[in-house]
């Protein structure tokens, strides 16, 4: 299936997606307030299946707002640092073509670029809404790092790196890109000027830059990936024409790194990228998060047989044999890395990664479960001792209804309060000095959790990838064979 996503700066035909959002206090209202009308909106259980399409990084999406709130609390008291426009969070919207993607693909997708572009530094959700005729994400992460003494920088650059990084993850998932993509008008535009372009020379160099992070095998190869973006090559004078320009552009008037000789020692490994700006870097290079995660070695194998955009563009035929080729030999290095040498050892090792991830993820959600708990009886035993004495003097004043009218609600607040502890049949109350330190127990616990949740996450993800190729490589061995048998039968 042929899927297209779509993100922040990019404006397709069908679909129209916004740039990267700033959050700050909304008038008449607390920071608290703030954050939760916000994830309230992203994670609308009418427009995300019952909250199922909402998921978390660091967080629990149903107290995501109170995590947020008390990330924040913390940065004060590490760094005690204010700032009068302070940025609360950022909110992200990446929207797919109607028709072209599964709401959990979606999902999926939006969890990875979210990663990607904070590199895991900051906590997020990701709430898919198929409400609309297209399926879009709204990913909204917090300003404040995990470790509470640094906030997201929004640089000049931000909405060009997450563009860059959604072309990435969408050739790396084997997804196609727009073709013609339009220029924003918000920070990239800015940074070009206003309504100026990028030159034609950058617009070139960006071209060759993504035909080249394809890994072609020889420089006829990467012509091909050129001829694929709809640039024309000219051999006698090592130059190319833009889609929709007149003129040629020489390869040596880009500068030393995309001469012929240097782009074909780039092919061969001798050579390496030449630095960009800080946009370009964050797009391409391996993320590293606070817990050192590897950059996944290899990708699914593409269907080539069934594939409609291989039936349509032989170059694309041609580009997805050679993409497989390498992707089966480094998925053969990562099973003889793991000494996985039959497919029952595979099928072994697979079961045993989910099962370990599922074991952190029941540790986490029942570690959210008990933080819930405790926070609502913080909550009550607060209202309980600061409306008790109010409640005693109504029932001296024998249920006065003037008195209920002058004191109504420290009197609910108080009823509430007696009702939860009944429910919860506490034979006593707990102190709010014990409350605070399991509190502070449970997330650090939760914390390390965390650290572990992310490799094993990576290797369940790596270990069934290996799996589905492994098959793939099976079938088309038995394909060929078949077929072999039923030449040599005629």
């Amino acid at each position: 299936m042929n899927k297209t996503p779509i993100f922040g700066t990019v404006v397709s035909r069908n679909v129209a997606t916004s740039r990267l959002i700033k959050i700050h206090v909304n008038k008449g209202k607390t920071i608290a307030q703030t954050i939760t009308d916000r994830t309230d909106y992203a994670g609308n259980p009418l427009k995300t299946r019952q909250g199922e399409l909402v998921t978390g990084y660091q967080c629990d999406p149903r107290t995501v707002d109170t995590e947020f709130f008390m990330a924040k609390k913390e940065y004060f008291r590490i760094t005690g640092r204010t700032q009068k426009r302070d940025v609360l969070a950022y909110h992200l919207r990446q929207s797919f073509k109607p028709g072209e993607i599964t709401p959990e693909e979606a999902n999926r997708l939006g969890h990875e670029f979210a990663l990607r572009f904070t590199k895991g530094r900051h906590a997020f959700i990701v709430a898919t809404h198929i409400d609309k005729a297209h399926i879009h994400n709204h990913i909204v992460f917090n300003s404040t790092n995990l470790d509470c003494d640094r906030k997201f920088v929004d640089h000049w650059f931000s909405a060009l790196s997450a563009q860059r990084i959604n072309d990435f993850i969408c050739i790396e998932n084997g997804y196609s890109v727009i073709d013609e993509p339009k220029l924003p008008k918000g920070h990239y535009g800015t940074w070009l000027g206003g309504k100026k372009e990028p030159s034609a020379r950058d617009l070139l160099k960006q071209i060759i830059d993504k035909a080249l992070e394809q890994n072609p095998a020889s420089f006829e190869d990467f012509i091909r990936l050129l001829e694929a973006e709809k640039c024309e090559f000219k051999r006698s004078r090592r130059s190319v024409r833009l889609p929709g320009k007149k003129g040629f552009l020489r390869l040596e008037g880009l500068g030393d790194d995309y001469t012929e000789d240097a782009i074909k020692e780039r092919i061969a490994g001798l050579r390496s990228a030449p630095k960009r700006n800080k946009a370009d870097a964050d797009a391409t290079a391996p993320q590293q998060t606070s817990t050192s995660r590897p950059q996944r070695r290899f990708s699914l194998l593409i269907d080539v047989q069934n594939s409609i955009k291989a039936q349509n563009s032989p170059g694309y035929e041609r580009w997805s044999k050679v993409f497989n080729l390498k992707q089966a030999a480094k998925t053969l290095l990562f099973l003889q890395d793991n000494g996985l040498d039959d497919i029952e050892k595979l099928a072994e090792a697979a079961q045993k990664a989910k099962d370990g991830f599922n074991a952190i993820q029941t540790q986490i959600q029942t570690a959210d479960a008990r933080l819930r708990e405790i926070a609502l009886l913080q909550k009550h035993i607060g209202a309980y001792v600061k409306t008790k004495d109010v409640y005693a003097e109504y029932k001296r004043h024998k249920f006065s209804k003037k008195f209920y009218a002058e004191n109504e609600k420290a009197i609910n607040d108080c009823k509430a309060a007696k009702a939860f502890f009944d429910e919860q049949k506490l034979a006593k109350l707990p102190t709010i000095n014990s409350l605070k330190q399991e509190y502070a127990a449970l997330v650090a616990d939760k914390k390390k959790l965390y650290a572990t949740q992310s490799p094993a996450r990576n290797f369940m993800q790596e270990i069934l990838m290996a799996q589905q190729n492994v098959r793939m490589l099976l079938d088309y061995r038995d394909s060929e064979q078949g077929r072999a048998s039923d030449r040599e039968q005629r």
